[in-house]
């Protein structure tokens, strides 16, 4: 099956497999490595890319219901060779370990933060909730996207 699929700004037209996983294309027939497979089945996070600016899971998605959608993945976040504000604070607070399920989160957060320019620390809390981190930097994480907010902010005024 062809599809012509909008990836990180960039027009991709891909010959795949009927019925394919959207984490699978970009992974597989992209070479978008970033977006990672944990579960497959919905549960961790790991897989999160935005579909026109929406946090949404790949593992769950076909490929062929992304056709006419723009998708962003963590390596399409920053803008050239600046960072997303969610990816410097992440740095900054040192909100990851082993990195694993941090370009789901910083999509989710960088997600929120397009709707909710100045969230709670629980409304953080609640937009990550589908993301499990077996490092445990939940508290780092929530600081991080608390300055990201911050620093939106600052950037717009």
């Amino acid at each position: 099956m062809k599809l012509r699929l909008d990836i990180n700004g960039r027009k991709l037209r891909l010959h795949v497999p009927r019925g394919i996983r959207l984490l699978d294309l970009l992974r597989d027939y992209a070479g978008l490595t970033g977006t990672k497979y944990g579960c497959g089945e919905g549960q961790c996070g790991a897989c999160v890319v935005l579909v026109d600016g929406v946090a949404r899971k790949s593992c769950l998605l076909t490929a062929a219901s992304a056709v006419g959608k723009k998708i962003v993945t963590i390596e399409g976040v920053a803008s050239g060779q600046r960072l997303h504000a969610v990816q410097e604070a992440f740095l900054e607070h040192a909100a990851f370990q082993c990195g694993f399920c941090t370009p789901g989160m910083i999509l989710a957060a960088a997600a929120l933060l397009e709707r909710n320019p100045q969230p709670s620390a629980g409304e953080i809390a609640a937009a990550l909730q589908g993301h499990l981190c077996r490092c445990g930097t939940y508290p780092r994480i929530v600081a991080a996207v608390t300055a990201a907010s911050r620093r939106k902010a600052a950037r717009r005024g």
